[in-house]
């Protein structure tokens, strides 16, 4: 059978977010607190002028490179958001920001380039990157620095064969958001070495502390940043499966290309929900961000109230990292602990690197109410009490 598969697939990799249906049926009580897809639905609004477009034809190939209706709306997105001149080359639309992140990787590392990437990390990055035939080198983060990142430690890492340093904020899993200043710091550093930045920005309406500010917009970082974004969770807009790349022309053209030989263009009618989830941007966005804000910090608040499990102020996303080596226990013998006896669903923090053991992560993706009688459960779980 060997002779079947790339050597990279002998063994099968097991990935604890893809096993969650598995283990989410196992309960008719269970409450689900793993998975990064909201319990509200897609704003009406984008889905019925979607529904209008394909009804009016919008359900054939697109330009591969995306609507260019699509493209513009991107381009305007950046310039009035932020300021940010962005050129029509410079743009591609893709089928999902996972389909973005990985395609940036294939065509920008070489057999054995390394990319740094702070941990705990979203866990698709490694595999990403090992994908496209890199090495992943996982750069330590920790609670007590906020889980920010080390300067020292980050040039500690780079060698001859770094190709660049992939940047997550707000972060997933733990909630950090970089600031402009530190932002600032990553780019002098950047430039020094030569190093690109993969900048994964899905969260960005979930900054709670200060307003988001991409890599993109920082002095002399155009050249060498490649965008990532996603419309499935500023728009919970999941199942749509569209995002974009923002990058140097000559990226854009190589990462056009081999998406054609993949899936040639993003979907049609998602391409016009997403161009209509932009256009109608300023009345979507905030009353999801207030929604979010408020799950979030009632969380934080229950988290705190239990015993031996702890988190500090949200910074952004939708998650919680609470920390919960108090209870001598692994992260995985915890999030066991809490399925079997709470019947609550969450994931243990080491599923998101070496440096998330000991972290729980807990996806604020249902009411508070529903979250509440999660947190009672919990809370009368004898190791949290």
């Amino acid at each position: 059978m060997r002779k079947l598969l790339n050597e990279k697939f002998f063994v099968p990799q097991s990935n604890a977010i893809s096993e969650v249906a598995s283990v989410a049926g196992r309960y008719d009580d269970l409450i689900n607190l793993s998975i990064g897809d909201p319990d509200i639905k897609t704003p009406q609004r984008v889905v019925e002028l979607a529904f209008a477009d394909a009804l009016a034809g919008h359900t054939k190939y697109t330009d591969p490179q995306g609507y260019p209706e699509l493209r513009e709306e991107i381009r305007a997105f950046y310039r009035e958001e932020y300021g940010i001149p962005v050129k029509d080359e410079e743009v591609f639309v893709s089928s999902s920001g996972l389909t973005a992140m990985y395609l940036a990787m294939a065509v920008t590392l070489d057999p054995g380039d390394e990319v740094i990437v702070p941990d705990p990390f979203f866990t698709c990055y490694q595999g990403q990157i090992e994908a496209a035939g890199g090495v992943t080198v996982p750069l330590p983060t920790c609670r007590e620095e906020g889980f920010g990142i080390s300067l020292e430690r980050l040039e500690g890492l780079v060698t001859p064969r770094t190709k660049g340093i992939l940047l997550n904020s707000p972060n997933n899993p733990t909630g950090a958001c970089l600031s402009r200043k530190e932002l600032e710091q990553i780019a002098e550093v950047c430039q020094h070495h030569d190093l690109l930045v993969y900048a994964d920005d899905i969260y960005t309406n979930f900054c709670y502390r200060e307003p988001f500010f991409p890599m993109l917009g920082i002095p002399g970082m155009a050249d060498r940043t490649i965008t990532v974004n996603s419309f499935s969770k500023n728009f919970i807009m999941t199942g749509f499966r569209v995002g974009n790349l923002i990058a140097p022309k000559e990226i854009i053209c190589a990462v056009k290309q081999m998406n054609e030989y993949v899936v040639y263009s993003a979907p049609s009618v998602s391409q016009r929900a997403a161009l209509w989830a932009l256009r109608e941007r300023r009345e979507i966005e905030p009353p999801i961000f207030r929604q979010f804000k408020e799950r979030v910090e009632y969380a934080a608040g229950r988290i705190n109230g239990l015993g031996k499990m702890s988190v500090d102020e949200p910074q952004g996303s939708m998650y919680l990292f609470p920390d919960i080596r108090g209870t001598g226990l692994t992260s995985a013998q915890a999030a066991s602990r809490i399925l079997e006896e709470a019947h609550v669903l969450v994931l243990p923090g080491d599923t998101f690197g070496r440096y998330g053991e000991g972290y729980l992560r807990i996806a604020c993706t249902v009411e508070n109410e529903v979250m509440g009688e999660a947190f009672d459960r919990i809370g009368r779980m004898e190791l949290f009490a």
